[in-house]
C-alpha cells in the first residue's frame, strides 16, 4: 500500500492517521505470526527461513511432512548462500498453505521457538536445487533425526554433493511486527513534515525418492 501526500502541517496528524488505519486494517495482523531463522555450516555455506501460521488456531507444536496441504504451515521461503554470501537457491516452498516439497519435514515448538525431530527443506529435486536434512546422511543413508545438518547440491539426477554441515542449533526468532514498523516510519515521517512542512510520500510494504550422493 502506498499513501501520497503534499500537505501542510496542520493536515499531516489526520492524514497519517488515516493512512495508518488503512494499511492496519488491511493486513490480519492479530492471526499471523511471522518468524525467521538462519543456518550456518562449517565451511562458510549459509541459509536462511522465513515461515509464517496462523497462531489462533495453531497448536503448540506444529509437525509437517511431504507435498501438499499444510496442517498449520501458511508459508514457508527459504533461500541458501556460499561463503562468499551469493545467493545459490530460493525458493517459496510453501505458498497459502500448500508444500511443494515431495521430501519436506518440519517441526516446531512454538512455545521454546525451538525446531526439533526431522528437518528437510530445500529449493527442489531438479539439477542445482539445494537442500538442508538431518535425515540424510551422506552416502544415500537415510537416517533417525539428528544433531547434525547437512547441506547438499543436486549435481545430475542421480546423485547429491555434500556441501556443508554443522550441529549448530535452529532457533526461530519473531519477525517484527507491521505495527512496529509502521509506528517508527510514521514516526520518522512526522518529524521531517514537521521540520519541512510537507511530506513527498510514504510507503509501506505490507518422501522419498531414493538418492545418492557424492562426497
Amino acid at each position: 500500500m502506498i499513501c501520497f501526500f503534499t500537505l501542510k502541517t496542520a493536515q499531516i496528524a489526520p492524514s497519517l492517521a488515516l493512512c495508518a488505519t488503512s494499511i492496519i486494517a488491511s493486513t490480519n495482523l492479530a492471526q499471523a505470526a511471522d518468524l525467521t531463522f538462519n543456518w550456518k555450516g562449517d565451511a562458510g555455506y549459509s541459509a536462511s527461513f522465513e515461515f509464517s501460521y496462523d497462531q489462533t488456531t495453531t497448536s503448540a507444536i506444529i509437525s509437517e511432512s511431504g507435498a501438499g496441504a499444510t496442517k498449520a504451515l501458511q508459508s514457508l521461503n527459504v533461500s541458501f548462500f556460499n561463503p562468499s554470501q551469493e545467493l545459490i537457491g530460493t525458493k517459496n516452498e510453501v505458498v497459502n498453505g500448500v508444500s511443494s516439497n515431495q521430501f519436506f519435514e518440519f517441526n516446531f515448538d512454538t512455545t521454546t521457538g525451538n525446531l526439533f525431530g526431522a528437518f528437510d527443506v530445500g529449493t527442489g529435486s531438479g539439477i542445482g536445487d539445494v537442500f538442508l536434512s538431518n535425515v540424510e546422511a551422506p552416502g544415500r543413508i537415510f537416517i533417525s533425526p539428528g544433531a547434525t545438518s547437512y547441506l547438499y547440491q543436486n549435481i545430475t539426477p542421480d546423485y547429491s554433493q555434500l556441501l556443508d554441515s554443522s550441529t549448530n542449533q535452529i532457533k526461530a526468532s519473531a519477525v517484527p511486527e507491521p505495527t512496529t514498523v509502521l509506528a517508527s516510519l510514521l514516526e520518522g515521517v512526522l518529524g521531517i513534515a514537521l521540520s519541512s512542512n510537507k511530506i513527498a510520500f510514504f510507503s509501506r510494504k505490507p518422501k522419498k525418492i531414493y538418492r545418492t550422493y557424492r562426497l
